[in-house]
């Protein structure tokens, strides 16, 4: 009877995610008998793969619904490239996306199992773990637009054709590259109350029969343009039988729209934003010799600094963490990496070092075995 427990949520504030060696792993490998199948045609081609978590299995994400993500789960994505177009061999981007209300099964089973077409791939991807909300502007590029929805296939979510009675998405744009020549739309599905109408962002609210957009005052040309494109795919899938309509903040009719979600209600004022310059890079050499896992400080964070014989983790934040591999660092620190990363920013929140509740635990963990560096990683050490 114990199945019929509620789900536990995943604490991303948690330290322990891998899990190798738990209950965890054993249902996972039961689950997926002698052989992973869905690592059959994985990395044989270039483009993007999708899987989704469900019950410790790893099952097919269909190419016309990536990009689109529910919060209730735990996804894998991994993008096939070539670094040039005369490159003998594939190269590897590696994610594993955790939504804000995923399980700790299938948390666990996400970072299990990236591990595991790790393996198959032969250690070559770069991996990445992303959290909702957080996720690296590498992840983003994949998609002309992001979308995370609510359900998902732990809270008995359930694929329907009709429109929705009211949903409403907040739409604004992130900066891809530094100079912000490229940007991707990203669309977060929110509760349809008035405290998550907040300024600067673009807001549709899905009624079925209409769609309605919402621009406060401060948001950007680009994203009413963008937000008005999203809508117009809401609508198009209906057959005629929906219409769109445009409020503007301040504008004639913005208070019918306000008025959706109270009779007072009013658009919130903008929330601090997260830091957004990257602190000093800081170098520690990753160690497991004994039971315990150790980070201790190297003087120069330099690429000079790093050995074969070890792993070693790159504190960049807010951009990410890193973990490099040595080509000589143990079985279980290659395996473990990510794991070790969840770690150290668990202590380092732990000790008082979040200028946000749950930011630095959230942030983008990646990856990479010696001779497979990122550009990023190597920019972040000056090199």
């Amino acid at each position: 009877m114990a199945h019929l427990t509620k789900p536990t949520i995943y604490n991303i504030e948690d330290s322990n995610i891998a899990l190798l060696g738990s209950d965890l792993e054993k249902h996972v490998r039961e689950a997926a008998g002698d052989k992973e199948a869905a690592w059959n045609n994985a990395g044989t081609a270039v483009g993007l793969q999708a899987w989704r978590i469900e019950k410790f299995k790893v099952v097919d994400w269909p190419k016309d619904k990536l990009g689109s993500f529910y919060d209730g789960d735990s996804y894998i994505v991994l993008h096939t490239y070539k670094k040039t177009p005369d490159a003998e061999s594939f190269s590897y981007d590696l994610h594993f996306w955790l939504g804000e209300n995923t399980t700790q099964d299938e948390a666990g089973t996400a970072a299990y199992k990236t591990v595991e077409l790790d393996d198959h791939l032969h250690g070559a991807p770069i991996q990445y773990r992303e959290v909702q909300g957080y996720e690296s502007p590498r992840f983003l590029s994949y998609f002309p637009h992001f979308a995370s929805l609510r359900g998902g296939v732990a809270t008995g979510f359930h694929h329907v054709t009709e429109p929705p009675a009211l949903n409403l998405h907040k739409l604004y744009l992130i900066k891809l590259s530094k100079h912000g020549a490229k940007v991707s739309l990203v669309v977060r599905e929110v509760a349809a109350t008035a405290t998550s109408i907040v300024e600067g962002d673009v807001y549709i609210l899905d009624k079925g029969t209409h769609v309605w957009q919402f621009n406060t005052k401060t948001s950007a040309g680009k994203e009413k343009f963008k937000a008005a494109e999203f809508a117009q795919t809401l609508i198009s899938t209906r057959q005629g039988h929906c219409d769109i309509q445009v409020f503007d903040e301040g504008g004639s009719g913005s208070g019918v729209f306000l008025a959706e979600f109270g009779e007072n209600a009013t658009v919130a004022p903008a929330r601090p934003a997260h830091p957004s310059g990257a602190t000093p890079a800081k170098l520690f050499r990753l160690s497991d010799a004994s039971e315990q896992v150790t980070f201790t400080p190297v003087e120069s964070a330099s690429r000079a600094a790093l050995s074969s014989a070890d792993a070693f983790l790159l504190d960049h934040t807010p951009t990410a963490v890193y973990v490099w591999l040595g080509r000589d660092a143990s079985l279980a620190e290659k395996r473990l990496a990510p794991q070790y990363a969840q770690r150290y920013l668990y202590e380092r929140q732990a000790a008082g070092g979040e200028g946000h509740h749950g930011h630095g635990a959230a942030t983008s963990i990646v990856k990479m075995r010696e001779g497979d560096e990122s550009e990023e990683f190597l920019h972040a050490l000056g090199a």
